[in-house]
């Protein structure tokens, strides 16, 4: 068989993005190998001929671990803030998006600019501030410290505004005219339109927000009130010289992510194909 220069390219290509691909996983498989090697093997070779539960008994038996740590109540917290922050932000983006896209009204335009212009402004100038008013009104180290702050995504506004843009004026007037409200056109019409683009803006914001370290680390002292990441982090100390645990702890924060992604899949790769058009 005779190889054209064509299908050389082709294969190339192949290969290439192959190896490309193995890279840029392989941390994550490596790390979930590491959380299930037996510890005399850990960090020594690439694949673990022995397997063991030992590093996640480790994190979650308070005799076993080098300073106990209230690990499921801190995977509980980060469900909790996660689910309710993610949640808020849909919403609030929903309404706003809709509001600046199909409902006319002075200073919208402005209104739009400012959101663009904040899209860029860098969020640490604010942390000071933001901080001092959480603490200020009594909610610090508290769950709504770490929801409230992050209920409102300009990203997410800007995802919305730039689809609801392109749904037709008549399926709104023709929803006016059956006598629907703007809530219910908003809804019931807009949003079911929006499945696919949803899932995406929905995928990055609950990724985004379930990795969220530097606000959590700030807002909450407490064991008790400890996102899973603050804990991760602070386990550099004391669990610095038993990299297991460390291994299976940065497991159990990405695997809802990772569940997340290959069940939203579908959705995921139609709502990508709009946001590049």
């Amino acid at each position: 068989m005779v190889w054209s220069k064509k299908n050389k390219w082709q294969t190339f290509k192949y290969v290439f993005a192959l190896a490309l691909l193995t890279l840029m996983i392989f941390p994550y498989i490596y790390m979930v190998l590491m959380s299930f090697a037996t510890w005399d093997q850990i960090d020594r070779v690439l694949i673990p001929t022995e397997f063991t539960l030992r590093s996640y008994e480790w994190l979650f038996n308070p005799q076993e671990a080098v300073v106990p740590r209230p690990w499921l109540r801190s995977f509980f917290n980060t469900v909790i803030v996660s689910g309710a922050s993610t949640f808020l932000m849909m919403i609030t983006g929903i309404v706003v998006a809709y509001t600046l896209a199909k409902i006319k009204f002075k200073g919208g335009i402005f209104l739009n600019n400012v959101i663009l212009f904040q899209m860029f402004f860098p969020a640490v100038i604010l942390l000071v501030p933001l901080f001092l008013l959480v603490q200020n009104v009594g909610l610090f180290d508290t769950y709504w410290a770490m929801i409230i702050p992050k209920a409102l995504s300009l990203w997410a506004v800007f995802m919305y505004t730039n689809f609801f843009r392109s749904i037709p004026d008549t399926f709104i007037e023709s929803a006016k005219l059956d006598g629907a409200s703007t809530l219910q056109i908003m809804f019931k019409i807009a949003v079911p339109m929006s499945k696919s683009i949803t899932t995406v803006i929905f995928l990055f914001l609950f990724m985004e927000r379930w990795t969220e370290l530097l606000w959590d680390m700030i807002v909450v002292r407490s064991d008790q009130m400890l996102t899973l990441n603050v804990l991760i982090s602070q386990m550099f100390g004391p669990y610095g010289g038993y990299p297991g645990p460390m291994y299976a702890a940065s497991v159990l924060l990405t695997l809802p992510i990772v569940i997340l992604f290959l069940f939203f899949a579908k959705r995921f790769k139609e709502g990508m194909q709009f946001t590049l058009k």
